[in-house]
């Protein structure tokens, strides 16, 4: 019988084989209706109603007591005393008002144990998940939905590159990593009887912590800023399908409104009156890449390159496998929603204290809990005291400051891979790979195990070759109909380029020791602005950025794959620390970076290609650069500004396109009157922005699907070039007539009929007044488990997430902003006085849904208000909440 066929004993049936009603009058039938069964029967029935609605409320409330109950058991103790084994002496964790542990220990290494320990306290599931995820182990306890997952991590070899670090570091690297490993497990064993609800609804436990695991949590970051292969590919894949006049149009590299932060303060509201090369960088503008020959030899399949767009027998990664490849990598998928950041620091003579101020808030996918821990660490031998953001799984503090200095990130968006197309002969184990110098040799092969829960094992064979002596998997496998042999070389494949340790940047003192300590960081590479107590700011690019060809005259760089036989694209070494972009206490006072054009005209050395579009960054320099007397207070009006330049600059165009076209449509034209009057301000409640947003979305498939044949499908999804939003601004403003679709009179037509066509696919109100921008553009943050049941969310029965809340902002703010993606903390420091340095996350310190501190800091970071940070012994002790003292077992 199947499972859902009724039961033949239910009530009902019972009723049916003994019906109330009779149609028979007889004596005999009035007897059986009369029958001493009756009133059993009926009891019965009765009661099993009551069981049938008892039953499942007794469930509901056995399941929420229990899980309520989890919550609760564990979480972790603040107070008191508590014995852990491996210090040498008493560390002093206080918390205060929003869980911030400001933790004091006697010796450093007693510090990086307890760090480990007081993380796990309120991390520790997240840090499981975030090593699962980087080593490609997910499957194994979340199920065989996430094996493309954990197959695509494996053939990228991120485990592999962890194991390579870990073989080679340096040993007094690992000594940290290994403190603080014993303070994770530490945790676990006090956690082992109430771990964290996830562990037990999943049904299983947490393995030792071990060195390898704070790599891997450090490669999952590495791999969110610097994974731009699939855009090499996808680019490929759309320069088959469009000629090289348009090709140019839409990958600008860099932009008149760039202001690099080691170029003098130029007058922005001046653009030249005409420009046909961007930027003037030639060495990052010039694409000419020379022809290569084809592979004659082994008839492998190959791709013959003239140019980095165009080729003459063109084989590309199939459309469907590359939108695959996206959905599998990227945790976000709002347009424009890259991992990019904001810093800025202004010198005291722009600042009400005459000392600098410095701010960071960096643009990443949220998570629940976030991505951050704040923490202060303070050791009494050798003064070692700094505060600010940690990666929850890895030593020390990321961006912060100590006594002396502040530092804050943005990504540099260094092009740190390249896809070569490999020659290829043999299959098996006898299978081979060619290299430039024209020998043959083995290809290598990696055996990879992937745990399914409830299934069978997945087997992989990872096949990889060498470039510069080092492995470059063979990444081919991740789309299913490709026919070459395309492998992946990749910074992270270097274990010198795997920064273990923060220790001497965050013990830096001054300007020379915080450029030595950075000197060593191997990525991924970032712009790295810095204040001090004695007044300097600076700028320094750090990372290690390939060097293609020659040392002395690098190659330019590839937007597409290259022939692994042709020996100008093998990387030569890395650029000199000491000739990355920089600047040092510049005359104007200001320096600030947001992934845009960092280099200057003729800067020697290629970087990327792929810069960020230029409104956030263009509009901190315009602000910070006509003001002064800053405080803390208007850092963070700066950080939560919502104008967008770019917006307002269509919003003008579309209303002027409007009003001489020729539509007579009254909801059109109230349109034109709602742009024209806007302030570019992206508010919640505002129409303007709402329009633009839709007019922007509509245009881009009127403007691609005409040039990519008669069944574009998916591939106008292809174009994800980060400087799209300007290649877009340049072509709405200059209308260049070999981007006129033939159905359109004139630009002004196509404009409008954009706003049209945005209009009804965002199913706009009649009247658009009403229209506000907030209703379609929210910000929703979801436990990454208990999002997944309406039952678990019902038995938790507290809050798990943010739920959608209207949002200001965009991709083009300096607030940058998408539907799960954003600041992932907002951090000012003031070098006159640290006390009144201010830091605030997006969720809060805990995971624990029970815990007063999991969702605490949310209301400051959505309505733009923000928290002290304690750093002074007088303030932190007044700060203080909570005292635990853990002592040697």
């Amino acid at each position: 019988m199947n499972s859902y066929d009724p039961d033949p004993f239910e009530p009902t049936l019972l009723a049916r084989r003994f019906p109330i009603e009779n149609q028979d009058e007889s004596p005999r039938g009035k007897s059986r209706l009369n029958s001493p069964l009756r009133p059993i029967l009926l009891r019965t029935i009765a009661i099993l109603v009551a069981l049938a609605l008892i039953l499942p409320a007794t469930a509901f409330v056995a399941g929420r007591y229990w899980t309520r109950h989890a919550l609760r058991a564990s979480l972790p103790q603040i107070d008191g005393t508590l014995s852990i084994p491996g210090l040498s002496a008493p560390v002093t964790v206080q918390r205060d008002a929003h869980g911030v542990p400001h933790i004091h220990a006697a010796t450093l290494d007693d510090l990086i144990v307890a760090q480990g320990f007081v993380t796990a306290q309120d991390r520790l599931w997240q840090m499981d998940i975030l090593r699962r995820h980087a080593a490609g182990e997910l499957a194994e306890v979340l199920g065989p939905s996430l094996v493309p997952h954990d197959r695509a991590q494996r053939i990228l070899q991120v485990r592999a590159a962890a194991d390579r670090a870990i073989a080679t570091l340096p040993p007094d690297q690992l000594h940290w990593l290994q403190l603080y490993a014993r303070g994770v497990n530490d945790s676990i064993e006090v956690q082992r009887p109430h771990l964290p609800i996830e562990f037990r609804i999943l049904r299983y436990q947490p393995s030792q912590w071990t060195p390898r695991d704070s790599i891997l949590v450090g490669l999952a970051m590495f791999q969110d800023l610097t994974n731009s292969f699939p855009q090499k590919l996808d680019r490929e894949a759309l320069s088959a399908k469009l000629p090289p006049e348009l090709l140019g149009d839409l990958y600008p590299v860099g932009s008149w409104r760039d202001h690099p932060p080691t170029q003098p303060v130029l007058d922005l509201t001046n653009p030249p009156a005409d420009f046909n090369e961007i930027p003037l960088d030639e060495s990052q503008s010039k694409l000419n890449i020379p022809t290569t020959k084809p592979a004659t030899k082994t008839g492998a399949p190959y791709l013959a390159v003239s140019s980095p767009d165009v080729g003459s027998s063109k084989r590309t990664t199939s459309t469907g496998d590359l939108l695959a490849l996206q959905k599998i990598l990227a945790a976000s998928h709002c347009e424009g929603c890259t991992a990019g950041s904001n810093n800025w620091v202004v010198s005291g003579t722009r600042t009400a204290s005459g000392k600098p101020l410095l701010s960071n808030d960096m643009h990443l996918n949220h998570s629940v809990p976030g991505v951050w821990y704040e923490a202060d660490l303070q050791s009494a031998s050798g003064s070692f005291h700094v505060a600010g953001v940690t990666l929850p799984g890895y030593p020390f503090v990321i961006v912060g400051h100590n006594d002396h200095i502040a530092w804050g990130f943005t990504n540099l968006g260094a092009d740190v891979q390249d896809i070569y197309i490999e020659h290829t002969r043999g299959t098996g184990s006898a299978a081979e790979y060619e290299s430039s110098d024209s020998n043959w040799h083995p290809i290598l092969h990696q055996r990879e195990v992937i745990h399914v829960l409830h299934h069978s094992d997945v087997i992989l064979d990872v096949a990889a070759t060498q470039h510069g002596g080092v492995a470059t998997p063979l990444i081919s496998n991740l789309f299913p109909r490709e026919t070459r042999s395309l492998s992946l070389r990749w910074t992270i494949y270097d274990p010198s380029n795997i920064t273990p340790s923060f220790l001497s940047i965050d013990s830096a003192i001054d300007w020379p020791s915080f450029t030595a300590a950075f000197s060593t960081f191997g990525g991924p590479a970032q712009n790295v602005v810095y204040a001090d107590d004695h007044g300097n700011i600076g700028y320094h690019a750090a990372g290690r950025i390939p060097i293609r060809g020659s040392l002395t005259q690098p190659t330019a760089l590839s937007p597409v794959p290259t022939d692994a036989l042709d020996p100008t694209h093998e990387w030569a070494g890395y650029i000199p620390f000491d000739q990355l972009p920089q600047s040092f206490d510049p005359p104007g006072g200001v320096l600030a970076t947001a992934n845009a054009r960092v280099t200057a005209d003729g800067y020697p050395f290629p970087i990327t290609l792929n810069w960020a579009a230029p409104y956030r960054n263009e509009r901190i320099w315009k602000v910070l650069s006509s003001r002064d007397h800053l405080t803390p207070a208007d850092m963070l009006a700066l950080q939560t500004d919502v104008y967008s330049d770019l917006d307002h600059v269509i919003a003008q165009r579309l209303a002027y396109a409007i009003d001489h076209s020729q539509t007579k449509d009254k909801r059109i034209r109230q349109a034109a009157d709602i742009l024209r009057k806007w302030n570019g301000n992206v508010d919640v409640t505002a129409a303007a922005p709402a329009i633009v947003d839709a007019t922007r979305a509509a245009l881009w498939p009127l403007l691609l699907n005409p040039h990519l044949g008669p069944h574009p499908g998916g591939s106008a999804a292809l174009y994800t070039w980060s400087e799209k939003p300007y290649a877009e601004e340049q072509l709405i403003m200059h209308t260049p007539a070999r981007w006129l679709p033939p159905t359109y009179a004139n630009w002004d037509e196509l404009l409008t009929a954009a706003v049209a066509q945005g209009l009804i696919e965002s199913h706009a109100p009649f009247n658009l007044t009403k229209w506000q921008y907030g209703q379609s553009h929210v910000v929703n943050i979801e436990h990454p488990i208990f999002a997944q049941s309406r039952l678990l969310q019902r038995l938790v029965g507290i809050p798990t997430g943010t739920k959608p809340q209207p949002q200001s902002g965009d991709t083009t703010t300096i607030k940058q902003v998408g539907r799960s993606f954003g600041p992932s903390e907002r951090f000012t420091a003031d070098l006159s006085n640290l006390d009144n340095s201010t830091l605030d996350i997006v969720l809060g310190q805990s995971g624990n849904p029970a815990s007063p501190w999991f969702m605490d800091q949310w209301p400051a970071w959505y309505k733009g208000t923000t928290f002290n940070l304690p750093f002074s012994k007088i303030a932190t002790d007044a700060a203080a909440t909570h005292t635990l003292t853990l002592t040697p077992q």
